[in-house]
């Protein structure tokens, strides 16, 4: 067992279990690892039980001993490490393969959708289905097009219904003639308000159908923006519409996370396609924080774009995932994801070289060999797996390349379509520790923090063309991490003044959030680092107060991303709710619907704002 005896392992785990038991869920890093499991919950705590149980299982017998303890030690941060032999980590759903025929669930078959109301509902279905093979996020990667297929299926039967109706009158002797306009209004009337609820439905759906024994709503995400046939626009407004209209008391919906994609020619200026479409999801995003923005004109998106082939669209992941580049196959997003990803603590690097720059792209280049060695090893046990362990990702040919394997086919060649990813978090912390500044301070800070992210990306590269695998780089969601990295830390270095002073280390590159900067400089500053991160990234925009009543200052924001290069944006914003009149908005000491004030009966309540709201904070 690695050097560790039955019974140690099993005092660790009962210690682990007494501090998930004493811990309160707002201080506990143990309940918080899942940002998407309530810890307090009787589901939540069991599962939180038996992950840690199994954490340890792995750290301590199956691990190589010298990298379990790079991990205990907080050098890297294995993540999912609870399933770290079972399964992999997300998934792009291609809904319209999906489909074709119907698919089945494990419980039972579906068949081919007919109409929208019957697409959104197994588009849920197909989401919470893939969430019980993988532990991360499930994306749908063609959203519009897939739902449009349902709308024209809506409409085409509501023109049948609409002749069945004018035949019927005629036999009963109403001669007066029927317009063909008269059947094509009536058909799209019905069809508007069939796509209308269809979308609230998925909405509602996502927000509320728990997986995995109950403790958790499925992490979803769904791409659109690209399809400009009528039908595809049809659908998209209407989840627009049914977005901004919220949950039943008015609530702002978390999932699924939408992601509006970006592109001139198609919805960027006046006169394209789908500007109306680009308009409206800025203002639904200004008052309910979704849909966010894709870029598909940034170069290294770009690069992919074949007009016409829908599976060429970056396609993004609400976790920042991004998979497109591939040694392995066709450069193309649908049926791929990411396998496993480990983090590096860069603070730890810098505050170890005491300002020697040298000493710490020497040490990083150590760590990456070992975080490498580790992403190997784990994608050998996961490649050992059989197909029929993954029923609905290989067994209904979600993944690519899974229609090829029998159920008791190992998965390995199949997997080879997905990545293993190195990412970071506290690029902010190690230029303080380094050089004094960070990156928003100082120009030369700036040029070390693309030095050291080029280094991390070039690494990745180089182990692709090496191994026959794709490597990528990673800003990683900082979650609970950064929080247990910089504990870690400071009982081992002390308090750092601008390093381990704070609870929490930087998201990834970005600027520090308590940096007073302007929009369009962090932008700046952060768009280059896009490039570099080729396995996801974001960059995030605080406004104040209302957006709702500043949308030029919103869609400034927007077009300075666009043009900067960034891959992935999203601005955030408060966003109160009053949970007795159910108002949504900014309202301060009273509420400017029913008048209610600060105290009486249920004060309003501040909904949590994004997944990873500010760019520092987990």
């Amino acid at each position: 067992m690695n050097g560790i005896d039955e019974a140690d392992f099993g005092q660790k785990v009962l210690k682990l279990f007494d501090e998930i038991t004493g811990c309160a869920a707002a201080d506990c890093n143990l309940k918080r690892d899942n940002a998407n499991v309530n810890g307090d919950t009787a589901m939540g705590a069991m599962l939180q039980y038996g992950a840690n149980a199994v954490k340890e299982y792995y750290l301590t017998k199956s691990i190589d001993p010298k990298i379990a303890r790079l991990h205990r030690e907080g050098y890297i941060h294995i993540h999912d490490l609870d399933f770290y032999g079972w399964t992999t980590t997300c998934t792009q759903i291609e809904l319209r393969k999906l489909f074709r025929g119907g698919f089945d669930t494990g419980h039972g078959h579906l068949r081919q959708p007919k109409s929208i109301g019957s697409y959104a509902a197994l588009a849920a279905i197909a989401i919470q289905s893939n969430q019980n093979d993988q532990h991360g996020g499930q994306s749908i990667v063609d959203f519009d097009y897939a739902m449009g297929d349902g709308v024209r299926a809506t409409y085409e039967r509501y023109l049948r219904e609409a002749e069945e109706i004018q035949t019927s009158l005629l036999l009963d002797g109403d001669n007066e003639p029927f317009k063909t306009e008269w059947r094509e209004e009536w058909a799209m009337r019905k069809t508007v308000r069939d796509t209308y609820q269809a979308m609230e439905g998925l909405i509602h759906n996502l927000n509320t159908m728990h997986s995995r024994a109950g403790a958790q709503v499925p992490f979803s995400s769904i791409n659109y923006g690209m399809d400009t046939s009528w039908q595809g626009r049809l659908a998209v407004k209407q989840l627009l519409l049914a977005t901004e209209a919220g949950l039943g008391n008015g609530e702002t919906p978390i999932f699924p996370i939408q992601i509006f994609r970006v592109k001139e020619g198609i919805n960027y200026n006046p006169g394209d396609p789908n500007y109306d479409l680009f308009q409206l999801a800025m203002r639904v995003s200004a008052k309910r924080l979704f849909p966010n923005f894709s870029f598909l004109d940034a170069p290294f998106n770009l690069q992919y774009y074949k007009p016409g082939h829908p599976e060429t669209e970056i396609a993004y992941m609400g976790c920042r995932t991004r998979v497109m580049g591939n040694v392995c196959g066709e450069e193309t997003a649908p049926g791929r994801g990411n396998l496993s990803f480990t983090s590096l603590n860069l603070p730890r690097l810098a505050i170890e070289a005491e300002g020697d720059e040298d000493c710490f792209f020497m040490q990083l280049a150590w760590l990456l060999r070992q975080t490498r060695e580790q992403l190997l090893e784990r994608f050998r046990v996961q490649s050992g797996r059989r197909a029929r362990s993954f029923p609905f990702l290989m067994g209904e040919g979600v993944w690519r390349g899974a229609e090829k394997l029998k159920a008791d086919d190992e998965v390995g060649e199949a997997l080879r379509q997905g990545t293993l990813s190195i990412g970071f978090i506290g690029l902010a912390e190690t230029l303080k520790a380094l050089c004094g500044r960070h990156h928003g301070e100082s120009g030369e800070a700036q040029a070390l923090g693309l030095r050291i992210v080029g280094a991390i990306r070039q690494f990745c590269d180089e182990s692709s063309r090496k191994y026959g695998l794709n490597f990528t780089c990673l800003a990683t969601p900082a979650e609970g991490l950064s929080g247990r990295f910089v504990k870690m830390d400071r009982e081992k270095y002390g308090v750092i003044e601008g390093v381990t002073d704070r609870e929490y280390y930087t998201n990834s590159f970005h600027v520090p959030v308590y940096f007073p900067i302007t929009a369009a400089r962090k932008i700046e500053i952060e768009a280059p680092y896009h490039a570099l991160t080729n396995a996801g990234h974001i960059s995030y925009v605080e406004m104040d107060g209302d957006a709702t009543r500043n949308l030029q200052a919103f869609e400034k924001i927007i077009r300075k991303m666009k043009e900067c290069g960034i891959g992935y944006g999203s601005i955030n914003h408060p966003v109160d709710r009053d949970p007795v009149c159910g108002y949504t908005g900014i309202i301060g000491d009273k509420c400017p619907c029913c008048g209610r004030r600060e105290g009486e009966r249920i004060v309003g309540v501040r909904i949590p704002r994004k997944i990873v709201a500010k760019s520092a904070q987990p």
